[in-house]
C-alpha cells in the first residue's frame, strides 16, 4: 500500500512538473523561443567561428565576421520573400477573380461531361474554391504580419548568438564545476555528441532548404508559374517539417497554377516537378548532406512537431526536432533513461521495416 502510494505521488510531481513547464513555455514564449532559436544557430556557426579562430583571428572578430555574413543571407532571403509577398497580397483580389472565371469553366465543362443542371451542383464548386480563397488570401497576410512579428522579437538573436560563441567554455566549464572530478570524462563526451549531432543537422537541413530554394524557383520559372520566386522560397521553407515538407510545399504553387492560372498542364508538369524534388530530396539530398543525424523515430517526430506548433507556433516546430535530438544523446548517457531513448530512437523496428534488401528478397521468393 505504502509503495503504491509513494508511485502515485511520484506520477503526480512529474505530472505537475509538466503542466507547470507548459504553462512557463507558452508565457514566457516571446523570451524563450529567440533564446531556443539562437542556441541552434550558434551551433550551425561554431564550425566557421572555430576555423576563424584557428587561422588567428580574435575569438570577438571571428564571432562578428561570422554573424554579420549570415544576417547578411538572411536578411537578403527574407527581404526577396517579404517583396513577393507584398505583391502577391496587392494582386490578390485579381487573382481571385480570375480563379473564379476558371472554376466557372471548369463546372461548364463537368457539366457537359456528366450532364448535371442542378443550380445547387453549378454553385457548389464555385462556392467552395471562394471560401478557399477567402481562407487562403488572410492566411497568408497572417503569415506576413507572423514573419514581420517574429522578426522584430528576434531582433536580439544575434547578440545572443554572439554571446553564446564568445562564452561557450565558460558554460562548459560552468558544468563540469557541478560534477565530480571523475565524472568529466564522461560528460565531455555527452557535451561533444549533442554539440557534433546539433551542428551537423543544422548545416545539413540549411543546405538543403538553400538547394530547394533554387531548384524550386528555377523549376517554377521554367515551367512558367506567376510569383514563382515566392512559391519557391515557400515550398522549400516547407521542408522544415520532417518526411512529408516537399509534398505539402508543392500543394501551394499545384493550387495556384490549377485555380488561378487556369493551366492544368501547367499544373501537371508542377505535380511531376515536385515527385521529382521529393525522391531527389529524400533519397540525395537529405541522406548525404543531412543524414540521420538526431535518430527520433517519425512517430515522436511528428507529435513533437503538433505540439511544438501548438505551445510555440512555427517557430515551435522548428526548434522541437533538434532539442529532442539533443535530450535522446543524453537520455543515452543516463543508464535510468536509456528506457527513453530508446523509445525516441528507431531501434527495434527493424524486422518491420521497408527495405530495399526486403523487396528484392521477397521479388526473388514469388518469381
Amino acid at each position: 500500500m505504502e509503495n503504491k502510494r509513494s508511485r502515485l505521488q511520484q506520477f503526480t510531481i512529474i505530472l505537475l512538473f509538466g503542466l507547470l513547464l507548459v504553462y512557463v513555455l507558452v508565457e514566457a514564449r516571446d523570451f524563450l523561443y529567440p533564446v531556443f532559436i539562437a542556441v541552434l544557430f550558434a551551433y550551425l556557426l561554431y564550425p566557421v567561428v572555430k576555423k576563424l579562430e584557428d587561422w588567428g583571428v580574435p575569438r570577438i572578430l571571428a564571432n562578428f565576421i561570422t554573424i554579420i555574413t549570415a544576417v547578411a543571407v538572411f536578411v537578403g532571403l527574407v527581404f526577396l520573400l517579404y517583396k513577393q509577398l507584398t505583391t502577391f497580397l496587392s494582386d490578390f483580389p485579381a487573382l481571385q477573380q480570375n480563379a473564379m472565371q476558371n472554376v466557372d469553366r471548369l463546372q461548364e465543362a463537368i457539366d457537359e461531361k456528366f450532364g448535371s443542371s442542378d443550380p445547387d451542383d453549378e454553385q457548389w464548386l464555385r462556392t467552395q474554391v471562394n471560401n478557399a480563397l477567402e481562407v487562403s488570401g488572410g492566411f497568408v497576410a497572417d503569415l506576413l504580419m507572423t514573419m514581420t512579428d517574429t522578426l522584430t522579437k528576434v531582433g536580439l538573436m544575434p547578440v545572443y548568438i554572439f554571446l553564446m560563441l564568445y562564452y561557450r567554455n565558460k558554460f562548459e566549464n560552468v558544468i563540469y564545476r557541478q560534477l565530480s572530478s571523475y565524472k568529466h570524462t564522461k560528460a565531455k563526451r555527452l557535451i561533444d555528441e549533442v554539440s557534433n549531432v546539433t551542428k551537423n543537422y543544422m548545416r545539413g537541413i540549411v543546405i538543403v532548404i538553400l538547394i530547394l530554394c533554387v531548384i524550386n524557383t528555377s523549376g517554377l520559372l521554367l515551367i512558367g508559374v506567376e510569383y514563382a520566386i515566392m512559391l519557391g522560397i515557400m515550398s522549400a521553407l516547407m521542408n522544415f517539417i520532417p518526411y512529408f515538407g516537399t509534398l505539402i510545399g508543392g500543394a501551394i504553387p499545384l493550387t495556384y497554377t490549377l485555380l488561378v492560372q487556369g493551366s492544368p498542364q501547367k499544373a501537371l508538369w508542377v505535380l511531376l516537378f515536385f515527385l521529382l524534388v521529393q525522391f531527389t530530396e529524400n533519397n540525395i539530398l537529405t541522406p548525404n548532406i543531412t543524414g540521420s543525424q538526431v535518430n527520433i523515430n517519425p512517430m515522436v517526430t511528428i507529435l513533437s512537431i503538433v505540439l511544438g506548433a501548438m505551445i510555440w507556433g512555427l517557430p515551435g516546430m522548428f526548434v522541437v526536432v533538434p532539442f529532442l535530438g539533443m535530450f535522446k544523446v543524453y537520455c543515452d548517457y543516463q543508464d535510468d533513461m536509456r528506457a527513453w531513448s530508446y523509445m525516441l530512437g528507431t531501434e527495434g523496428t527493424e524486422e518491420h521495416a521497408l527495405t530495399i534488401d526486403k523487396i528484392k528478397k521477397w521479388f526473388k521468393s514469388k518469381f
